[in-house]
């Protein structure tokens, strides 16, 4: 406290009710080969259904995207925190580019990777062809659709004009006025007729318009006047567009714009045309704001608002587009603006490479919380990355991976080699008690594509010890009948019986079996540590993880005090109730905690450090169990045998 210079009374608060606080251990970090979604960017999903909104539903024929897919949806299932990195192959994967044109764009896509790249390199317009980009790479880009309406005439417009169309047909002759094709667009809405028959535009030729479906009004011998155009989005709209209250109080006219995005193949919800995304009452002015002071800039509202696109530069008949609103008149073209989106690609499976960068998303356990790392079908290039430079560089989470596809699925190379070929993958990984190797791939039912599947166990295997934190503790084993059954499995690429298991077991491989009646269980709960040592078990090392995150969590309240007696106390009542917990749910048997001047010597006292030492005694699972049955004669006492066993 402050010293005081003359009488007074000075009240000060100090907090001495600090406990170790919680700490996540069911947090999952995945990175997959996906068909949409934000390349290179955490994103975090809640469930199944976030999973598909997120990054959309895989297809039958990308079997890569499948496996990824339903690997995360697996973890899932135990699981509602997932931390999921899309990658695509950066050298061939494109981002669809919105043609306005009729010209093909060539040359003209490239790949925006997410709002970041966005925002970094592109955010300022660019040169090349389209008004649009697909907001993330990938042939899906390819269905969208932007439509934009600048102008009253484009929202509405009647038309002089002199037309003949028979009753029952969908072909329009245009006798008068031919410059029609440049007044009417396909996809625009006709009233046809003194009864206002309402028909859409399927294409427009110089003197012929043809519709979507059949005139079924009176025949029409070219009668002026019977014709009214409308936006082929007109009824999503209360009213048209005309000059924003914001301009209007600047003198700027004619700055409102409307803007439909739509589903115009199909691809991304079945139904070819449906509209994704409304946009009313925007402006073209760059600094116009609604009269809530919200910022309705068509360009930056996108931007920030559309799960789609990314605005990439002013179509150029919105002449002053991008301008302060005052004094200025913004173009207004008189048919509406239709881009249609080409040259998205998925491009190649991605690469290692690829997958590596993804994977270093991770690599800072101070930027995203994480317990649990999943390999998916990676190689053992990946593996050895996701270890060395992920797990053991963040000691807070375990890799959780499974060997190879060609091991397990449909190894026909000779009996019994699957279990040489999961032997021979397995030593080709390092020895760390932050990875976790199962034995293989399960059949399972892909619902989006109406197909079965095969897919890497690893998913299941960090659901099972979430699993195991929502119904017990962490320190418990994730293995066995109890906490073990693995979810949505048909049947195992790879069963191992006993001698296998055995085999599998001594080289660090968790089987996973398939028992009659009993379901398909993990059936072993070893690290992929190679030293014989308590640290080679699953739940001693996610326990010494829990106490180490959670006590260095609560160590940040010792920095900067002094490293005296006071503070070594409060570190050791901080620590101390908090094992005594540990110990109380099983986790540890005994403990002892050092802080005092034993350790924290006159000399670590001068180097500004501070020493606590954490003495635990870890309870161990049990893995194998002797039951020993003895036959007695008759007249034998239980109590005279018992202890000569």
């Amino acid at each position: 406290m402050a010293f005081q210079v003359s009488p007074g009374i000075n009240v000060s608060e100090i907090d001495l009710t600090a406990v170790v606080p919680s700490v996540a251990t069911t947090s999952g970090g995945f990175v997959g080969n996906f068909r949409w979604g934000p390349v290179e960017q955490v994103v975090l999903v809640t469930s199944e259904d976030r999973l598909v909104e997120n990054f959309r539903a895989p297809v039958a024929d990308h079997a890569n995207n499948a496996a990824d897919f339903m690997v995360a949806a697996n973890f899932l299932a135990y699981s509602n925190q997932l931390n999921t990195v899309r990658v695509v192959d950066t050298t061939t994967a494109l981002n669809a580019v919105a043609n306005t044109d009729g010209t093909s764009l060539a040359n003209t896509s490239l790949l925006v990777k997410n709002d970041d790249d966005y925002e970094d390199n592109y955010g300022g317009g660019q040169t090349r062809a389209g008004i649009f980009y697909a907001r993330y790479p990938g042939a899906l880009g390819n269905s969208l659709k932007v439509s934009v309406c600048a102008s009253p005439e484009a929202f509405e417009q009647a038309l002089t004009a002199n037309v003949s169309i028979t009753k029952g047909t969908t072909s329009m002759t245009v006798h008068s006025n031919p410059s029609l094709a440049n007044t009417v667009i396909a996809g625009d809405l006709l009233l046809i007729g003194p009864d206002k028959q309402e028909r859409k535009v399927a294409a427009v030729g110089a003197n012929t318009i043809t519709l979507t479906t059949a005139y079924t009004g009176n025949t029409i011998t070219a009668a002026p006047g019977n014709l009214t155009r409308r936006w082929e989005f007109f009824r999503s709209f209360d009213r048209t567009v005309g000059t924003s209250s914001y301009a209007n109080n600047v003198s700027g006219t004619n700055d409102e714009i409307h803007l439909v995005i739509s589903d115009e193949g199909g691809e991304i919800t079945g139904n070819a045309g449906q509209i994704l995304e409304i946009y009313p009452n925007l402006s073209k002015a760059k600094d116009a704001k609604s009269p809530q002071g919200e910022v309705i800039y068509y360009k930056d509202y996108i931007n920030t608002r559309s799960n789609w696109v990314f605005w990439n530069k002013h179509e150029a008949t919105i002449t002053n587009a991008g301008s302060a609103a005052k004094n200025t008149t913004f173009g207004n073209p008189s048919l509406p603006i239709n881009g249609f989106f080409v040259n998205g690609a998925d491009g190649d499976t991605a690469r290692d490479a690829d997958f590596i960068t993804g994977y270093n998303k991770f690599r800072n356990k101070e930027s995203i919380d994480l317990s649990l790392m999943i390999a998916g079908g990676a190689n053992a290039t990946r593996i050895t990355h996701l270890i060395n430079e992920i797990a053991e560089v963040r000691k807070d989470c375990i890799v959780c991976l499974s060997p190879e596809k060609a091991d397990v699925v449909n190894n026909a190379r000779y009996d019994g080699s699957e279990l040489d070929d999961i032997v021979a993958f397995r030593n080709t990984l390092p020895s760390s008690s932050f990875a976790v190797m199962d034995s293989g791939y399960k059949y399972q039912y892909d619902r989006y594509n109406d197909v079965y599947r095969y897919v890497p166990l690893n998913g299941d295997t960090a659901g099972l010890m979430v699993r195991t934190d929502n119904v017990r503790d962490p320190w418990y084993s994730p293995a066995g009948f109890n906490r073990g059954n693995i979810k949505n499995s048909i049947k195992l690429a790879y069963s191992p019986r006993k001698a296998e298991r055995d085999v599998l077991y001594q080289n660090g491989v968790n089987p996973v079996v398939s028992f009659p009646g009993q379901g398909t269980v993990l059936f072993g709960d070893k690290t992929m540590q190679g030293t014989p040592s308590a640290f080679d078990r699953i739940n001693v090392r996610r326990l010494f993880i829990v106490l180490e995150k959670a006590i260095e969590a609560a160590s940040q309240t010792t920095l900067f005090e002094f490293n005296d007696e006071i503070t070594r106390a409060q570190f050791r009542n901080l620590v101390e109730p908090f094992l005594r917990d540990v110990q109380s749910r099983r986790g540890i048997t005994d403990f002892r905690v050092i802080c005092d001047d034993t350790n924290n010597t006159p000399e670590i006292i001068d180097r500004n450090e501070f020493v606590g030492d954490i003495f635990v005694k870890p309870s161990r699972s049990i893995n194998y169990i002797q039951l020993n049955f003895v036959a007695v004669r008759s007249g034998v006492e239980f109590t005279e045998v018992v202890g000569a066993v």
